[in-house]
């Protein structure tokens, strides 16, 4: 499960005030949900893109910080698709950036240039 941070001075439930339609608006119907860190998180165990297996996604509160927005999506295989299927796959990586981007309000690079610093001030890591 991936957690993102919003931008400073913005709040998930200020950017997605209403994030079970948003994440049904983006993947699909939602079948269950599960619980993760003590909050439940949404998962489309069929989504509309036929790339992923299933999504889960939803806000993970924390006491005293800000939430983060969970997610984890389960791909299938490349090699499993078929043509039409991998015609799909550009929409779900367009479906992944523009949900991740209206939720934390940061694009593909700021992302990853925060989960890379996020990992260096880590102390849990050996190098």
């Amino acid at each position: 499960m991936k957690e993102y941070k919003m931008r400073r001075g913005e709040y998930l439930e200020e950017r997605i005030p209403d994030m079970e339609s948003t994440i049904e608006d983006y993947f699909g119907p939602i079948t269950e949900t599960e619980e993760y860190k003590g909050s439940e998180l949404y998962v489309i165990g069929e989504p509309d893109n036929p790339v992923f297996e299933k999504v889960v996604a939803g806000t993970v509160e924390y006491s005293g910080k800000k939430d983060k927005l969970g997610v984890e999506f389960y791909e299938r295989d490349p090699t499993e698709l078929g043509p039409d299927e991998l015609e799909a796959a550009g929409e779900a990586v367009d479906a992944k950036n523009s949900f991740l981007l209206e939720a934390t309000g940061r694009d593909a690079k700021s992302r990853r240039e925060s989960m890379k610093r996020q990992v260096e001030d880590d102390p849990d890591h050996d190098f």
